[in-house]
C-alpha cells in the first residue's frame, strides 16, 4: 500500500513536471504570432511590429540595429512598435528582437534596397550663404524627439496641399554643384502658389511654431504637429501660420499657407513625416495607413 502511494505520487510528479515542461516550451511559441508589416519593406518604409502580450501589465521591448523602440497598447492584449528606416540605412537582413513576458524572440526580415533619384538645387545669391541658427536646429531636433503616449491620428493621412508634387521623398541632392553626402530629401514637396492652403494630414497637437524672423533661417516659417507615439509632421517654408503651440487640430484643418520663406527656391510646401526622429516615406502613411 505504501509503495503504491509512493508510485502514484511519483507518477503524478512526473506528469506535472512533463506538463510544466510542455508549457515552458509552448509558451514562447506564442510569440510567433508577432505580426510584422510590410512583409517586404524597402528603405524609407515604417515597419509595424504588433505583439501579443499576457495581462501582466508589462510592456514589450522591441529593438532593431541595437536601438530600442517604445511599444504602445492597441487593445485586446496587443502592443505595437513603429520602427523607421531611411535611405541612409543599409539594405539586407535585419533582426528585430521582441522581449515579452513570455521570453525573447528574434525575427529576421529582408530590408530591400531602393533607387532614389538625384537632383540639383541652385539657391539664389541671397540664400546661398544661409547656415541656419542653433535656436532653429535645437528647437526642431527637440520637436522630432517627442514621444507622446496618446495616438491622435486615425486612418490614412491626408494630402496636406493640393499642389503638384515637385520633389519626392528620398531624393539625393547637389546644392550649388556640391553633392550633399549624408543628405536625403526628408519629405515631399508640393509646388503651389504663395498663399495656397496647408492642412493637417492627421489629427494632433501643435508642438512647434517657428518664424523666419525669430531665427528659422533654413526652415522659414514652420509648424510642427505631434500625432502621438513618436510620429510627427513638420511643415516648412510657410507664408502665414494660422495655429499656435498647444492647439489641437483635426485632420483637414488649415494650419497655414504655402510660402517661400527660409532656404527655398520658390513657393512650395515641404512636408516631412518623422517616426522616432527619423524621416520616413509619407506615401505608405497616406495610402495604407498605420492603425
Amino acid at each position: 500500500m505504501f509503495l503504491s502511494v509512493k508510485v502514484k505520487q511519483f507518477i503524478y510528479s512526473l506528469i506535472l513536471a512533463t506538463v510544466t515542461a510542455i508549457v515552458i516550451i509552448v509558451m514562447p511559441g506564442y510569440s510567433q504570432t508577432v505580426q510584422i508589416t510590410p512583409t517586404n519593406p524597402q528603405l524609407g518604409d515604417t515597419i509595424s511590429v504588433v505583439i501579443p502580450q499576457a495581462e501582466t501589465g508589462s510592456t514589450p521591448v522591441v529593438s532593431m540595429n541595437g536601438k530600442t523602440y517604445p511599444s504602445f497598447s492597441i487593445g485586446q492584449n496587443k502592443f505595437r512598435a513603429l520602427l523607421p528606416t531611411t535611405p541612409l540605412d543599409k539594405s539586407g537582413t535585419k533582426v528585430i528582437q521582441v522581449t515579452t513576458d513570455r521570453g525573447i524572440q528574434n525575427l529576421s526580415l529582408n530590408l530591400q534596397g531602393r533607387s532614389f533619384p538625384t537632383q540639383s538645387i541652385w539657391l539664389p545669391p541671397d540664400k546661398e550663404s544661409i547656415q541656419g541658427t542653433d535656436l532653429e536646429f535645437d528647437t526642431v531636433d527637440a520637436f522630432k524627439k517627442l514621444v507622446t503616449p496618446e495616438k491622435f491620428w486615425n486612418g490614412p493621412f491626408l494630402r496636406p496641399n493640393q499642389g503638384r508634387v515637385s520633389t519626392v521623398y528620398g531624393v539625393r541632392r547637389y546644392y550649388n554643384g556640391e553633392f550633399a553626402q549624408n543628405y536625403y530629401h526628408r519629405g515631399v514637396d508640393y509646388a503651389d502658389y504663395n498663399g495656397a492652403s496647408v492642412v493637417a494630414p492627421a489629427a494632433g497637437r501643435i508642438a512647434l511654431v517657428g518664424l523666419e524672423s525669430q531665427g528659422f533661417e533654413i526652415h522659414g516659417n514652420t509648424v510642427g504637429l505631434d500625432h502621438g507615439q513618436g510620429v510627427t509632421s513638420i511643415f516648412i517654408h510657410l507664408n502665414n501660420i494660422s495655429v499656435k503651440e498647444g492647439d489641437f487640430v483635426k485632420a483637414g484643418q488649415q494650419i497655414g499657407t504655402v510660402g517661400n520663406t527660409g532656404a527655398s527656391t520658390g513657393p512650395h510646401l515641404h512636408w516631412g513625416l518623422y517616426v522616432h526622429s527619423q524621416a520616413v516615406d509619407p506615401v505608405p502613411w497616406r495610402y495604407q495607413g498605420f492603425e
